[in-house]
């Protein structure tokens, strides 16, 4: 190991964090995994259930709504016990979620699976408030930022397994041309549709149950370091004054409803933009699907299209080459953050994605597919650097309560993915709804522009 790399995970008093830390970094892949399959369910749901994209949008209102609900008592948890008592009731309930899909389709109910997605995301939420100020912990205070991006890293790489898992399993599953179909043919083709979808859940939750098992049973975890006799309330007006923590849960709030809102209707959109449906009845038009996998071979047989394929599944692979550039630009920013300051590379990267919006929203066909996928690669950098700006400079108890209002921000993918399901219903335009992920880069580049400022100014003290 090098020796930036050995900084990275080397605390002050000599300690090497390398296998606590791949353990937890692990834990950032597998909500990954789930995040990105949910989102592919909004397309699933729509075509299993024939609903709206607002209709479709409480998938993601249940969701990351469960996020807002379980971060506060994660902090309290950990507060508590210990960073890994966090993670073993994350895990817990994350395995838990994916079983409660078998009831669900049992009784074809949209509001079961709804339940489970809940309870399943509450899991995500305690991961994710006690992973990522775990993960600060582990090394020098002054490599915290930079570190938490690498850890970040195999989030998007879980997120691509995600998506690969979903179209192999659930959207190759999804029948065409449902109006041709008889009540009795209806009924099959949703069961089975169903029962795709519940078996790629449950399955994931036996690789769960494994980990969870691992985890339990490892000694070597870091426990706290910090005793905390300052009040929860406290904590949190200590927060509530410091103007980059405040500041930075907005932002993240804003980040995570574009990030969500973008790609939720990924799908949707290049369908759209693509001719693959038509426009007034929403109805998959067969002959444009044929003919688009035929005129574009290279694209086709690079993520194996054939004339059996969905527009569905034509809608993921651009969805999945999305979650590439975001994974591959993660590497890239984390890099760079090396050279430049991370609230400079927030502000380049949010003014990028804002340029990108652009091209969506008044560009048709594929280059407004190409702008679409391009947010993505701007958008990679955001999460973990707006994490780790708000939380720089705060001690171990109250980054544990600070963590959690940030985790709480993740309620920004529920409020504005609807919001951006609602425009998308009635302006019956997936480009128009794009607006809404724009205005939400303007605010992240505004924090950008914020945090440089102030780490600027501490540069020249």
């Amino acid at each position: 190991m090098n020796t930036n790399k050995s900084r990275l995970l080397t605390g002050a008093d000599g300690r090497n964090y390398l296998i606590p830390f791949i353990l937890v970094t692990s834990l950032f892949f597998l909500w990954g995994v789930a995040n990105n399959m949910t989102d592919t369910l909004l397309s699933a749901f729509k075509n299993i259930m024939e609903m709206s994209d607002f209709q479709t949008s409480f998938i993601q209102m249940a969701f990351y709504g469960s996020y807002a609900c379980f971060a506060i008592p994660a902090a309290l948890l950990i507060r508590k016990y210990t960073f890994k008592h966090g993670i073993i009731v994350g895990l817990s309930l994350y395995a838990l979620g994916t079983f409660l899909f078998y009831p669900a389709a049992q009784m074809a109910s949209y509001g079961f699976y709804l339940f489970a997605l809940y309870v399943l995301a509450g899991g995500l939420s305690i991961l994710e408030t006690t992973a990522n100020p775990y993960i600060l912990t582990m090394g020098r205070p002054e490599t915290q930022t930079r570190r938490l991006n690498m850890a970040q890293s195999f989030n998007p790489i879980g997120s691509i397994s995600g998506i690969i898992i979903s179209q192999i399993f659930i959207l190759s599953q999804l029948s065409a041309n449902k109006s041709e179909m008889s009540a009795g043919q209806l009924l099959a083709a949703q069961h089975r549709e169903l029962s795709a979808v519940t078996y790629t859940y449950m399955g994931l939750g036996v690789i769960l149950l494994a980990i969870l098992l691992i985890m339990i049973f490892y000694k070597g975890m870091p426990a706290s370091k910090e005793i905390s006799s300052v009040s929860f309330g406290k904590t949190v007006k200590t927060l509530a004054r410091k103007k980059h923590y405040s500041f930075g849960v907005v932002a993240q709030f804003f980040y995570v409803g574009a990030q969500i809102g973008v790609w939720s209707y990924t799908i949707r959109y290049v369908m759209s933009a693509l001719n693959l449906v038509d426009p007034s009845t929403d109805e998959i038009i067969p002959a444009n699907v044929s003919a688009f996998i035929s005129e574009n071979t290279f694209w086709s047989g690079l993520w194996q299209l054939d004339n059996t394929s969905t527009a569905e599944n034509i809608g993921n692979s651009f969805y999945l080459t999305s979650l590439i550039l975001f994974t591959l630009s993660r590497f890239i920013f984390t890099a760079l953050m090396k050279f430049f300051r991370p609230g400079m590379l927030l502000a380049l990267a949010a003014a990028g994605a804002i340029a990108a919006s652009l091209v969506a929203i008044f560009s048709t066909g594929m280059p407004g597919v190409i702008g679409l996928v391009m947010i993505s690669f701007f958008m990679s950098l955001m999460f973990p650097t707006i994490y780790g700006i708000a939380l720089e400079g705060i001690s171990e108890n109250e980054a544990k309560v600070g963590g959690s209002f940030l985790v709480m921000a993740i309620l920004g993918g529920a409020l504005l993915t609807a919001v951006q399901g609602y425009v998308s219903t009635a302006a019956s335009s997936a480009y128009a709804s794009y607006w809404v992920p724009l205005v939400c880069f303007v605010i992240v580049a505004w924090y950008g522009l914020f945090a440089n400022k102030d780490e600027k100014a501490a540069e020249n003290k």
